[in-house]
């Protein structure tokens, strides 16, 4: 009788083991497919920086010229204003 018990058990911790293996297997699996995922986004990413970053001096630029035409604007509706009141 104790022997079939100390057989039983042993077989017991065989399939707990397995069980943990299958499941330690199907997480590194799960975890490559990830890892493969954010390697193509880190890729877009790159790529998506690369083909902006011509943006960011030309923002400069257009932020510079409507400065000035901003500040173009109050003469220019003034004298609208005056070339209206004569009418």
């Amino acid at each position: 009788m104790r022997t079939l018990l100390i057989v039983l058990t042993v077989v017991e911790i065989l399939i707990v083991v397995a069980v943990l293996a299958g499941y330690l297997i199907a997480i590194a699996r799960s975890l490559t497919r990830i890892s493969e995922n954010l390697g193509k986004v880190t890729f877009g990413v790159r790529a998506i920086e690369t083909q902006s970053a011509s943006i960011g001096p030309s923002v400069t630029r257009i932020n510079e010229q409507l400065t000035g035409i901003a500040g173009a604007l109050g003469g220019v509706s003034a004298k609208a204003e005056r070339i209206g009141q004569r009418r």
